[in-house]
């Protein structure tokens, strides 16, 4: 099943949103593949705001493991201002919080400050770019779902000498780039830090702030996005990494900050 397949079949179930059977191959490890669950929290607490309503920013925290199997969501409007609604989140194992999320949903305003990063050279395009080689017992399952082609980097496992990697990304089969998809995509590429790694050893993501810098993509699913990431720092088994994504043509749409735990 498709990533936008499953985020469409969530279903409203009294004052909560059930998924019934999410698969094994949209797992990471043995959780739920984080990229995932937020865009399912995200399509939750978009029924609490007013439609077409722009998402601005999502704070995530992957509290404990998401199983495949039935999934629960439970959302609450925290405040409705002027401009902008904050929405919580919370996909929930009986009373046990798996994860939550924090977004704010808002309208544009009138400003005069425009900023845009600048756009990173990039050696390779997706064409001449290498495809994801796995180290390790197995790929993570839910990369069956996508491809990735290095346009820069050491691959993972690999004693890159910096953690930086430009990867391109796209969801195999996706007809079109939804936000679903932009929010997947975002947290799909593996931790820049684990490439300096010389041996296999799992990571797993804690904690993710992604803030979208425009709702306008190219909807195209065939075209490939380039993540542009480097791991900041890291120490006593964490790693701090930012991101920056850029659509087909150009567009810087999200940056992305994310901690992670790191087994090795």
């Amino acid at each position: 099943m498709l990533l936008t397949e499953l985020v469409a079949s969530l279903r409203i179930d009294g004052n909560a949103h059930v998924l019934d059977d999410v698969p094994q191959d949209w797992t990471q490890g043995r959780t739920l593949f984080g990229g995932l669950q937020a865009a399912l929290l995200v399509h939750a607490m978009r029924s609490r705001v007013e439609p077409g309503l722009p998402l601005r920013t999502l704070q995530t925290t992957f509290v404990g493991p998401v199983f495949a199997g039935r999934l629960v969501i439970r959302c609450s409007v925290l405040r409705v201002g002027k401009s902008a609604v904050h929405v919580e989140g919370r996909i929930l194992d009986g009373d046990q919080v798996l994860c939550t999320a924090l977004a704010v949903f808002g309208r544009a305003r009138e400003s005069t400050l425009v900023i845009t990063p600048p756009h990173p050279v990039v050696p390779l395009d997706a064409e001449h770019s290498k495809p994801m080689p796995w180290a390790g017992d197995a790929p993570p399952k839910f990369t069956q779902h996508v491809e990735q082609r290095w346009a820069s980097g050491a691959f993972p496992f690999c004693g890159g000498a910096e953690p930086r990697t430009q990867i391109y990304v796209r969801y195999k089969n996706e007809p079109e780039v939804d936000e679903s998809l932009v929010i997947a995509m975002a947290d799909t590429i593996p931790s820049p830090a684990i490439s300096m790694l010389h041996s296999f050893a799992p990571a797993s993501s804690l904690s993710w702030t992604l803030e979208l810098l425009s709702d306008h993509w190219p909807r195209s699913g065939s075209d490939f996005w380039l993540v542009d990431a480097e791991a900041t720092a890291a120490r006593d088994g964490y790693a701090f990494q930012t991101a920056t994504m850029w659509s087909a043509d150009g567009q810087a749409i999200a940056l992305s900050r994310q901690s992670a735990v790191v087994f090795g």
